[in-house]
C-alpha cells in the first residue's frame, strides 16, 4: 500500500531554503493542494514588491497560493480546513504557527528544521552552526507541535560543515538535504514505518533571529571567533568594520600566522597582494574579499587598485 499511498498537502514555506522541498514534493506522487508564503515585499531603490523565493516557485508550478499577513485570521484558518489536507509540510515560514493551524491536518504538521535538535532551535539555526564554530550540523524532520521547534522527531541526518564554509554554501547544501528527507520521510509514512521520537531534554540550545548589529566586526574578539563570524554573515547581511566612515564588508577570512605583536585590534599589520591582516584580539585575521558601500564585492588585490589600504592603519 506504501508506494501508492498519495498525501494531499499544504505547503509553508517563504524563503529559498524552502524551494528544493517545495519542488521535490511537486514532482512526487503526492498532491500539493495549497502553497502559503509569506506577503510580497517592497526591496531595491524602487521599493518595488518582489514575490518570496517560494511564491515564485509555485507560480511556476501553476499552483494555488495563499499569503495571509497573519496565520491567526480566521479567514486563512477557513480557508486551510476547506482544502482538507492530510499534511501540513512547513520550511522556513517566518511566522509562529498556533496550535488551530497545527490541529487542521488530519494527519500531522510536519516541519524541515536546519538543525540536528534539539540544538540550534529557532529562526536561524543555519547561520548559529557557523557562529559557534561547529563542524556538524543536519536536518531534523519533526512533527511540530505549538512550541519552539519542540516537537518530536521524525527523521534526522547530519552534514559535516567545511573549515571555510559560508552561510550560503551551507543553506544550499542544507536545503537540498531537507528536500529529500521530507521525501524519504512521506515515504516511511505511507510504510506506517515513521515513528515519532521525543527530542532529548539534554542539550538543547537556541539559535535566534539575526540581528544586522551581530555584524559589525569587534576586533578584541580572538580571530577563531571572527572567522566564525564573518563566514556566518557571508553573503548576507554581511560582516562589517568601519573604515574611513563607511561600512567596509568582509568576505573570505582566514587564518594568518602573521603576529599581531603590539598593534591594537583593528590594526591593519601588513598587506600582501590577495589579502589584508588584521590585528584581533588574540593574532591575526586574513582578508581576502571587501566591498565598498554601494560597490561589487571584489578579492583583495583588486579591492586595493581602487582603495589603498596600508599597514598600520586602524579599522574602528
Amino acid at each position: 500500500m506504501g508506494l501508492e499511498k498519495k498525501f494531499k498537502i499544504v505547503f509553508m514555506g517563504t524563503p529559498e531554503f524552502a524551494v528544493p522541498a517545495l519542488n521535490a514534493l511537486i514532482q512526487s506522487r503526492h498532491e500539493v493542494a495549497s502553497v502559503v508564503s509569506q506577503p510580497d515585499r517592497p526591496k531595491g531603490r524602487g521599493r518595488k514588491l518582489v514575490p518570496t523565493p517560494v511564491k515564485a516557485a509555485a507560480q511556476a508550478a501553476g499552483l494555488d497560493i495563499i499569503q495571509p499577513p497573519r496565520v491567526r485570521e480566521p479567514e486563512f484558518l477557513e480557508r486551510i480546513r476547506a482544502i482538507s489536507p492530510d499534511l501540513l509540510v512547513v520550511a522556513a515560514f517566518g511566522q509562529i504557527l498556533p496550535q488551530e493551524l497545527l490541529d487542521i491536518p488530519a494527519i500531522m504538521p510536519i516541519n524541515i528544521h536546519g538543525s540536528l535538535l534539539p540544538a540550534l532551535r529557532g529562526a536561524a539555526p543555519v547561520q548559529w552552526a557557523l557562529i559557534q564554530g561547529l563542524d556538524k550540523t543536519g536536518i531534523t524532520i519533526m512533527k511540530m507541535d505549538a512550541g519552539m521547534d519542540t516537537g518530536p522527531m521524525l527523521l534526522q541526518e547530519g552534514l559535516d560543515i567545511g573549515p571555510d564554509e559560508t552561510f550560503g554554501s551551507l543553506y544550499s547544501r542544507m536545503a537540498e538535504l531537507g528536500a529529500r528527507l521530507i521525501i524519504d520521510a512521506l515515504e516511511l509514512l505511507a510504510e506506517g514505518r515513521l515513528e515519532p521520537v521525543p527530542q532529548p531534554e539534554v542539550g538543547v540550545t537556541m539559535a535566534p533571529p539575526i540581528k544586522k548589529e551581530m555584524a559589525h566586526v569587534d576586533w578584541s574578539s580572538p580571530a577563531r571567533e571572527l572567522h566564525c563570524l564573518i563566514r556566518a554573515m557571508d553573503p548576507a547581511p554581511g560582516a562589517y568594520t568601519m573604515w574611513q566612515g563607511q561600512r567596509l564588508r568582509l568576505y573570505s577570512p582566514a587564518f594568518s600566522d602573521v603576529e599581531s605583536g603590539s598593534n591594537p585590534p583593528g590594526t591593519v599589520c601588513s598587506v600582501e597582494e590577495d589579502h589584508i591582516n588584521v590585528a584581533t584580539g588574540d593574532g591575526c585575521l586574513a582578508i581576502r574579499e571587501l566591498q565598498w558601500p554601494g560597490k561589487k564585492r571584489l578579492a583583495c588585490a583588486d579591492f586595493l587598485r581602487g582603495r589603498a589600504i596600508k599597514a598600520g592603519e586602524q579599522f574602528e
